[in-house]
């Protein structure tokens, strides 16, 4: 499937490589396109500006399809058939103009049922993508509209329901600010997924059978956030996957997006993965973090960078002149890798190996304890505090919040306009991203350490470490908390805020 749009007044055929991501973002193509079609850029004219293209769409009335299918990709020279998150024309999500609503008819084209969750949204309870009783799934052929006021910021759609996330049941939702419009920058963004050829239910059923398939155990690391000095040891990756992907591929064929020479670049980063945490890695080039979960932070720079499950990082690059930048994503605890190559006009791109030099620790709170809200939340005092002990083990496979698995949990008790604040004391060996619906919080201490953090919705707590949140109760409905690692979840870690009328 093809598709044109304009670039500096010119006619430019578009590959299905060049629509991922709900974006049309120029010069983006894969590791084996770019080798062999160099002369015809040079050819068509593309110049040095690199404005980015637009979706044509009227920003005032105007209504995104978005279909649920399956798909067929290749990982590593196999097929795999995956789902999908598609508008009619092939594009994978969403991407919002500023002031554009989001206004979307979501039609189920598989023949199971499913729902669609709009992670880092606020919208009102009844379209926020969770079936419970009083939101059915969206059966085969079926259609619902949703019609809510987007918040800015790089977030992201998937499944909600069984285990469709490991299916790649997931796809970026990109809502542009006035000051993004603005900004004299590339966007590029890059949704990363674990993969496997095994089916997602075999995959649970040898963790809860005690067929653990992941073998990564860290020991001995001292100073770790969450750990002692005592050399305790910590589980890592609970699934051994086939492949990582880094916007549907692998570094075997990786996307290879054309930058200007000394160009600016804003990489919005999604850990769209079921169960793995991975390290940023830019290489030689310098980043600057300015969001996360699409939410303005204090600007903190670095070339290294820790992303949970769940978590984006918005992280702005300065291009230092000719040539290719890989940036990686490798695996916490591990060697495996995936990622994305940004490269100025005439550049070489050499292949590039799918295994990192060394093991890439895991990933911790060392960004977080940095991270400063640009505009954190408005001064008040703390109306009721909500303690969570994140419970369970490896073996038998059961992860719990206060040793309650849902559905069969104590839902917490808050009134709506209260200031909330949640502390979780992770008493488990393995790390949890926690994340709530509906709202958005702000880290306010770690292991005791009181600091004004970020605003996001997804935070990590790593092993016997504690961790405070706040919320206002500001959103009256049933909002699921529960950790993001999709086979934790699955396994009963996970409550729900309940307030207001809702029962």
């Amino acid at each position: 499937m093809t598709d044109r749009a304009r670039l500096n007044g010119q006619k430019v055929l578009l590959t299905n490589d060049q629509r991922f991501q709900g974006l049309i973002m120029p010069f983006q193509m894969s590791r084996r396109s770019f080798l062999s079609g160099s002369a015809k850029f040079a050819a068509l004219g593309y110049g040095a500006s690199l404005a980015p293209l637009t979706l044509g769409r009227a920003m005032a009335a105007s209504t995104t399809t978005l279909e649920i299918d399956r798909r067929t990709i290749e990982v590593n020279g196999k097929a795999a058939s995956v789902f999908g998150i598609r508008q009619p024309d092939g594009v994978q999500g969403i991407r919002l103009e500023p002031d554009e609503p989001f206004r979307v008819d979501l039609i189920n084209r598989t023949d199971e049922p499913t729902i669609i969750h709009w992670h880092g949204q606020v919208p009102p309870y009844l379209q926020d993508g969770v079936s419970d009783r009083s939101v059915a799934l969206l059966g085969p052929g079926a259609k619902r509209r949703y019609n809510y006021e987007p918040v800015p910021g790089t977030h992201w759609m998937h499944s909600h329901f069984g285990l469709q996330e490991q299916a790649l049941l997931a796809a970026p939702l990109v809502v542009r600010s006035a000051e993004d419009a603005r900004a004299d920058l590339q966007e590029v963004t890059v949704l990363l997924h674990d993969f496997s050829f095994t089916p997602p239910s075999e995959l649970l059923a040898a963790l809860v059978g005690g067929s653990f398939s992941g073998g990564h155990k860290m020991e001995g690391m001292v100073g770790m956030q969450g750990m002692d000095h005592t050399g305790m040891a910590m589980d890592l990756n609970d699934v051994g996957y086939d492949a990582f992907l880094a916007n549907d591929r692998t570094l075997n064929d990786p996307l290879v997006v054309q930058v200007e020479r000394r160009g600016r670049v804003r990489l919005r980063l999604i850990n769209g993965a079921s169960s793995s945490a991975f390290w940023i890695d830019l290489g030689t080039l310098k980043g600057t973090v300015v969001a996360v979960d699409g939410v303005p932070v204090e600007p903190v720079s670095g070339s290294s960078f820790p992303m949970a499950i769940a978590q984006r990082l918005d992280v702005i690059v300065e291009i230092d002149g000719d040539g290719t930048y890989p940036i990686f994503a490798q695996l916490e605890g591990g060697r495996e890798r995936t990622g994305v190559i940004l490269a100025t006009p005439g550049s070489r791109i050499e292949r590039l190996s799918d295994i990192g030099a060394n093991i890439a620790p895991p990933v911790d709170l060392s960004l977080e304890e940095k991270l400063r809200a640009s505009i954190p939340l408005e001064g008040r005092p703390i109306d009721q505090i909500v303690k969570m002990d994140l419970t369970g083990e490896m073996s038998p496979y059961s992860w719990s919040i206060n040793r309650s698995h849902w559905p069969d949990v104590e839902r917490p008790h808050i009134r709506r306009g209260q200031r909330v604040m949640i502390e979780l004391q992770n008493r488990t060996m393995m790390a949890h991203p926690m994340h709530l619906h509906g709202h958005r919080f702000q880290v306010v201490a770690i292991n005791g350490n009181e600091f004004p953090g970020a605003v996001r919705d997804t935070v990590l707590v790593p092993p016997m470490a504690n961790v405070r949140i706040a919320f206002d109760a500001d959103n009256p409905g049933r909002w699921p908390f529960h950790c993001h690692n999709l086979y934790h979840m699955a396994a009963g870690m996970m409550t729900e805020f309940v307030y207001d009328t809702f029962v």
